[in-house]
């Protein structure tokens, strides 16, 4: 079966979608879910007129696709499996504050939260797996709720972003966008994988990261390059040379526009959905961060961060843990054309085959955009090109340099202290 299946037309129109999912809210929140089976992480088929990023299409969760209800549920609980990660309050004191919340201030944050977490979900348990019903839980389940605690022992915590990010601007009170905090995790990942490897070895981000940034400073616009051979050579020393490849995350910030998204690039970003790599987008109105999950037609389906609730410390081995405040059955929509155009878009790559996909399907998008792509895709560095070094100013840097030589990259995705494309 083709991976692009359309919603057949016994389904509710578009316009009647979003308030049949609320009708269903009610009952699902009340009913069991099915037990949990640990998934093949290989298929991952879609959602076509309505996308959840790398999704599972209604008609396809059940069989003949005829029962829009039983659909439109499964659709429901793709959606409530996602992490949710919200404003806190009662944690310690962020570093050099006397804050213990993040409401208000912290929603860029939490949104970055859940794109990452989402990764790692599909890295350890595949992109078919729903939170299950019944105790106890998944390990890896529990360990990747653990890592995103409100609190400096908890590797992903709000606390150690900020700390990473303070040389892009981040700092408790403030709001930053999404350029700044794709850095940040850059940041905090070659930190955390540094202190792994002097204290056991023991990874807690077991991939590599390429942010992707057309920019010096990632915010004046400008489609980024995809680098193939940049991402491989993240792969190889996320190995340590000891094999070719490995899983990657990748990051795309992007400005899409002035005040507003330019509709040009509306379609582009729908089109990412369809993408069995895709993570979602860290974007949401102007001010207000959201993690947009999934699009229905020309609206965004998200996550919504600003929901207040009391922090919560949930140990990596505590099986029988309470993770409900850490999901969320309550679809919120907002119009594309709404969104801010300062986002950044996210892809899980599981191993080489899925990361060859995905530079097809990323090429054959750039193609249809009419000259305005979202970002490119090379295999390196064109000759023309320029790299742009943070402590050494500028310097040439052929293709077949790139292609040949060991760039100065780590596996946090940066290049020497920071290599960006022009």
């Amino acid at each position: 079966m083709h991976p692009y299946v359309s919603i057949p037309p016994s389904l509710p129109p578009p316009s009647s979608f979003l308030r049949l999912f609320r009708r269903l809210h009610a009952a699902y929140a009340t009913s069991p879910s099915p037990p949990a089976v640990r998934p093949d992480p290989s298929p991952r088929p879609h959602l076509a007129e309505d996308w959840i990023a790398g999704g599972v299409s209604p008609e396809e969760e059940e069989s003949g696709g005829s029962d829009s209800d039983s659909g439109h549920a499964a659709f429901l609980e793709d959606f409530s499996s996602r992490i949710w990660i919200t404003y806190r309050k009662g944690f310690d004191a962020i570093p050099g504050s006397k804050l213990t919340s993040d409401v208000n201030w912290g929603c860029m944050v939490r949104s970055s939260q859940m794109l990452v977490a989402q990764a790692l979900i599909f890295h350890h348990l595949g992109r078919s797996w729903r939170k299950p019903s019944e105790k106890p839980y998944d390990p890896d389940y529990i360990r990747v709720l653990h890592l995103f605690g409100d609190s400096e022992a908890c590797a992903f915590s709000i606390h150690n972003l900020l700390q990473a990010g303070r040389n892009y601007g981040l700092a408790a009170g403030s709001w930053v966008g999404p350029y700044a905090m794709c850095r940040a995790w850059q940041t905090l990942i070659r930190t955390n994988r540094e202190q792994a490897d002097a204290v056991d070895g023991k990874e807690n981000f077991p991939m590599a990261l390429y942010v992707v940034s057309g920019d010096e400073d990632g915010e004046r616009g400008g489609a980024p390059v995809f680098c193939i051979d940049v991402a491989a050579q993240l792969c190889s020393n996320f190995n340590k040379g000891q094999c070719t490849w490995s899983p990657i995350l990748l990051l795309i910030p992007l400005v899409l526009g002035l005040d507003k998204i330019n509709p040009r690039y509306i379609p582009l970003l729908k089109e990412t959905f369809k993408f069995p790599q895709s993570l979602g987008i860290l974007g949401g109105k102007p001010g207000t961060s959201t993690y947009i999950a999934g699009v229905q037609e020309d609206r965004a389906l998200y996550l919504d961060p600003h929901d207040v609730q009391m922090a919560v410390d949930i140990a990596p081995d505590n099986l029988e843990a309470d993770t409900s405040s850490y999901h969320c059955s309550v679809v919120r929509d907002l119009a594309l054309e709404q969104i801010d155009p300062s986002l950044a878009i996210g892809f899980y790559c599981r191993d080489k085959d899925d990361f060859d996909d995905f530079c097809s399907r990323a090429s054959e998008l750039a193609e249809k955009a009419n000259g305005a792509p979202l970002f490119t895709v090379m295999q390196s560095v064109q000759p023309s090109k320029q790299m742009y070094k943070q402590d050494d100013g500028l310097c040439c840097c052929s293709g077949s340099s790139m292609a040949n030589e060991d760039y100065d990259l780590d596996a946090s995705g940066e290049a020497g202290e920071e290599w960006q494309i022009l």
